[in-house]
């Protein structure tokens, strides 16, 4: 479990259909208390269970099991081996990633890591080689599952030419920057990219990106500024706000696509469409680096 981070929780709770709120809200997660209790009516998912948990700290992976009914607690990463069919990579600190996936992905167990999945190309090149000898591997933001998204979807059509795309959160670029680029390339059917350029500064990270379709894009990510997720698109015919705010919804819909990817035999997720996310997120890295320079992504 990494810090700040809940899904250990919250994910255990949707599959398995219980939850301890009193001890999530001690442990300083509110909010998943309050989505957890607002669709009770809908936790669980059939044909699943959470059987077996490891953190880095057995008073965590106590903690968990007992507030989310987990049978059993290993002591290493490596022991949950026997007893999975698959696992779910609950940490956003991508720099640890490989190290924890390696073990699973070394014995073929299917792997969900949580956004984002790499933030050096050292690391992605891991990931992408491990693809393509047939490891089973998803990892994508829950954003990319946003109703709230795929409702503008279906409308998006009778906007026109899209000529201008926005995107606004909350926090630093290195974490939550793969939220607002998942829910907006998703949106957009994952387009590939020309440049990407870091505009921004310390706690106010703007990217700015040219779509190989002229589409241009821009990524705010603010350190100070209220809570909130939006994208906006702009076209030639029509406009669209979307404000994201069913963080439930779309963590369910996300366990059920790897649930049914491992039933299937393999992700129902491309890992192409990742990698082009993952690319993004650490060219804007790359240019943030290199003072501002724009990042010419056929060659990056």
């Amino acid at each position: 479990m990494s810090p700040g981070n809940a899904h250990p929780y919250s994910w255990s709770s949707i599959i398995n259909g219980t939850f301890d709120g009193e001890e999530i809200s001690r442990l300083g997660y509110p909010a998943v208390t309050n989505y957890l209790e607002a669709n009770k009516d809908t936790l669980g998912i059939p044909g699943a269970e959470v059987a077996c948990v490891w953190t880095q700290e057995r008073s965590i992976s106590e903690s968990i099991a007992k507030t989310c009914n987990i049978s059993r607690i290993v002591d290493n990463l490596e022991d949950m081996i026997p007893w999975v069919d698959a696992v779910l990579l609950c940490r956003d600190d991508p720099e640890n990633h490989v190290a924890m996936a390696k073990p699973f992905l070394d014995a073929r167990i299917p792997l969900f890591v949580d956004k984002p999945l790499a933030i050096t190309m050292k690391d992605l090149h891991y990931f992408s080689e491990e693809n393509a000898k047939g490891k089973f591997l998803m990892s994508c933001s829950s954003m990319r599952y946003a109703n709230e998204c795929r409702i503008v979807k279906q409308e998006i059509n009778a906007l026109g030419k899209l000529e201008l795309a926005t995107a606004v959160g909350k926090k630093d670029w290195k974490k939550y920057g793969v939220h607002l680029l998942e829910a907006l390339f998703s949106l957009l059917d994952d387009p590939r990219l020309a440049f990407v350029k870091y505009t921004g500064k310390t706690d106010k990270d703007i990217v700015h990106i040219e779509f190989e379709n002229g589409l241009q894009a821009t990524v705010h990510l603010f350190m100070d500024i209220s809570s909130t997720f939006q994208l906006s698109l702009f076209g030639q015919q029509g406009w669209r706000l979307i404000d994201i705010k069913n963080s439930y919804s779309m963590f369910r819909d996300t366990i059920i696509e790897f649930i049914r990817s491992v039933q299937e035999g393999a992700s129902r997720l491309s890992f192409d469409k990742t990698e082009n996310i993952i690319r993004t997120l650490i060219a804007a890295n790359e240019s943030k680096k290199q003072s501002g320079a724009t990042i010419d992504m056929s060659k990056f």
